[in-house]
């Protein structure tokens, strides 16, 4: 009888490890093409003016082992490019309402699907731990095409800012960074969202369970995902970016990251925003802060 409820209590445990884990790894996306249509439908893309862009689609290998899709934008006689990652759950549709900021400063463009979303392989998402991967692989691909004479920046919204932090810290040849509402830490993160959606915060091990059970399906665990502590030697300039309103990831997690950040470093609390709304509910001042930075860095 004993063991009966020992067993009980072990396999509910387990089941709620899985469920949580499965959150994380195997999210619910919004597809490819609602995406799309969503974005219209919010004014966050202006379909005839997107449609007179030329664009060209383009997929490369990951590294891990399936292949990643995107869009290039090219800007005739520029040496300058940025790369734009989407977030959670999204995909490059979602990164468009950026592109105007650095088409007009002469910027060639690329946004992409992340692994697990979009028209990308993958069979899972990690928050950065191979994301990073899949990104140097799209500087290499930049490189290889344009050559080395390229200088290549990076801007990331939510998860994409987390994957920009990991990128940076791998990756010398970017020349600047420019992440919005990114979290500084998977663990921290993981633990606020517990509390914030399930008032679960009390139950102890939780995390570490979830951690455990997603290094065993998809190998990586929450402590290696750690955007602020990738920064501790990153001399590539960063402009952090965040809602003073977001509650999904805590806005002192950029602050902590910028205080963190060693060399050329800026900061941008944008007001009356919440999560991934900074551009959105501060269109000029949003621009503004980014050209200063770029007037900064000599870009």
């Amino acid at each position: 009888m004993v063991w009966s409820i020992i067993i009980i209590i072990f396999l509910i445990i387990i089941i709620i490890g899985i469920y949580f884990s499965n959150l994380i790894i195997y999210p619910k996306k919004i597809s490819y093409e609602e995406m799309y249509d969503r974005e219209i439908q919010r004014g966050k893309i202006i379909e005839k003016d997107f449609n007179k862009l030329e664009k060209e689609e383009v997929y490369i290998d990951s590294l891990h082992g399936y292949k990643l899709q995107g869009l290039f934008f090219s800007v005739k006689d520029s040496k300058k490019f940025i790369i734009i990652c989407h977030g959670f759950t999204c995909s490059l549709y979602s990164s468009i309402k950026y592109m105007n900021l650095f088409l007009k400063r002469d910027f060639n463009v690329l946004i992409y699907n992340h692994r697990y979303h979009g028209l990308s392989g993958g069979k899972n998402t990690s928050f950065g731990y191979y994301e990073k991967d899949d990104l140097k692989a799209w500087t290499d691909w930049i490189f290889q095409r344009f050559g080395e004479k390229c200088k290549v920046g990076l801007h990331g919204e939510s998860m994409g800012g987390g994957i920009v932090l990991e990128n940076v810290a791998i990756d010398p040849r970017i020349k600047f960074c420019i992440a919005d509402c990114a979290y500084s830490d998977m663990n921290v993160l993981m633990k606020h969202q517990l509390k914030l959606k399930y008032k679960l915060e009390k139950i102890p091990l939780l995390l570490n369970l979830v951690s455990f059970i997603i290094k065993i399906r998809a190998g990586w665990r929450f402590t290696e995902v750690s955007p602020i502590k990738a920064l501790e030697n990153v001399e590539t300039p960063i402009l952090f970016i965040h809602g003073e309103n977001d509650d999904f990831v805590p806005t002192s997690m950029s602050k902590e990251m910028y205080s963190v950040k060693k060399g050329i470093k800026d900061i941008y609390i944008a007001p009356n925003a919440a999560h991934a709304q900074a551009y959105w509910k501060n269109k000029e001042q949003y621009d503004e802060k980014v050209g200063e930075f770029l007037e900064k860095i000599n870009m």
